[in-house]
């Protein structure tokens, strides 16, 4: 679920979202996704998400930097909850056709 660098090499970032059970979305990003749904799962993530599990993960993707990472990450954010589903969407397209 996600990449670790070498040693000496920066760590990848991944961009992740999540779908709360009442279906809302969560936009975050980190260096080693299954370690931050097990801290999210166990409620020591965000705030955001203590006590609307169940959590689903609904995306994730490597993007490089920190920098790069936090740049998207904001951009989803901006999104409404109608638009980060079509950039979902259009994403899961993408991946399928690859």
């Amino acid at each position: 679920m996600s990449e670790q660098a070498p040693a000496g090499e920066a760590p990848v970032w991944h961009l992740y979202l999540l779908e709360t059970a009442a279906g809302a979305l969560y936009t975050g990003i980190t260096t080693d996704v299954a370690r931050r749904l097990a801290e999210h799962a166990a409620g020591r993530g965000a705030k955001a998400l203590r006590g609307r599990g169940p959590l689903t993960l609904r995306h994730h993707e490597p993007v490089g930097s920190q920098g790069e990472a936090l740049r998207l990450e904001a951009e989803i954010k901006r999104l409404s909850a109608n638009r980060k589903r079509a950039w979902l969407a259009a994403r899961r397209a993408v991946q399928d056709d690859e």
